[in-house]
């Protein structure tokens, strides 16, 4: 397979996984401020804050009011990692590669991109109900397209490199929903551990459709099973530690070798070294690290296997 079509079908697979993820964060938020005591003011700079978007927000914006930031996230072309940035890019990265991959896959791609680019127009002044609705569009389009790429790519290199791109993306977001709860303030350090803080945790495991799953494993609802079960739990498919074992047999999968031979390259090197530490890490090796800390080690991690996918299997290599 030709790195070109290999690196337009990884990032067309991240990009539709980002838009998704980018609709959980602003979906669960709506939800949350739904629930919040009337004491409590919605917050809406967490969002850009664990996403690592707010450097370039406020250079566009003065205030991370519910307005700017739904614009900023949803159809602001100015942020690259917007759900129309996302799908611009996935669209455009599907129309280079037409001939590798579904018809299907392509029809619907560019369906839901002019489907949201037709929306821009007046978004800003949308009801909060007209934007719940949008949000809930993004992510049953997200998962209908997974399930035309499930029933209609075979099973070979193209497939791969797909499920590189979206369990990579997924692993960083699920951290990132864990990360919005660091930055999000309390009105008190006593209401640590309070009804309210069991809350905004609730809202955690809606925002990856974790909740139902979640309640069948534990019985009661506390920080330390969420963070557990969202990073340590190898059955739910959200979960860091279940999306690195299955991107790490994806990338064994493309070089055709075994793990129980060892890497081949680099990046089977630090995707296998990344999940062996993930895999045998416990709950209170995490929070005695710290959370947030561990969280942003992890990103760094994973941003670095990507780069190594990048230079092991995209980049343009000198001939000798």
């Amino acid at each position: 397979m030709l790195s070109r079509v290999a690196n337009s079908i990884y990032w067309m697979n991240r990009y539709i996984e980002r838009a998704d993820n980018y609709a959980r964060f602003i979906s669960v938020n709506f939800n949350l401020a739904l629930d919040l005591p009337p004491n409590v003011p919605e917050q809406w700079e967490p969002l850009i804050v664990a996403t690592a978007d707010h450097f370039n927000f406020f250079e566009h914006y003065s205030e991370a009011n519910r307005e700017n930031v739904l614009h900023y996230m949803t159809f602001d072309i100015k942020n690259p990692n917007s759900i129309i940035s996302c799908l611009y890019c996935a669209r455009e990265n599907a129309r280079t590669i037409r001939e590798s991959i579904s018809k299907e896959m392509w029809e619907y791609v560019n369906q839901i991109y002019w489907k949201v680019k037709d929306k821009v127009e007046g978004s800003k002044n949308w009801e909060i109900s007209r934007y719940q609705g949008f949000l809930e569009e993004i992510k049953s389009g997200s998962q209908l397209f997974y399930g035309i790429v499930d029933s209609t790519i075979t099973r070979g290199e193209a497939w791969h490199f797909g499920q590189l791109g979206k369990l990579l993306e997924r692993a960083d977001k699920t951290t990132r929903f864990l990360d919005v709860k660091y930055f999000t303030l309390l009105p008190d350090v006593n209401e640590i551990g309070s009804p309210l803080d069991l809350l905004l945790w609730s809202a955690v495991l809606k925002s990856v459709s974790a909740y139902n799953m979640f309640r069948q494993q534990y019985k009661v609802v506390n920080p330390t099973h969420i963070v557990e079960f969202l990073i340590l739990d190898k059955n739910f498919p959200r979960s860091v530690v279940h999306c690195l074992k299955e991107a790490q047999a994806s990338l064994y999968a493309i070089s055709g070798t075994s793990s129980e031979n060892g890497f081949s390259n680099l990046a089977e090197k630090k995707l296998s070294k990344l999940l062996s530490e993930v895999e045998f890490t416990e709950i209170d090796d995490i929070l005695s690290t710290g959370l947030h800390q561990y969280l942003d080690n992890f990103q760094i991690r994973n941003n670095q296997v990507g780069e190594a996918i990048f230079n092991t299997y995209f980049d343009l290599k000198p001939v000798s």
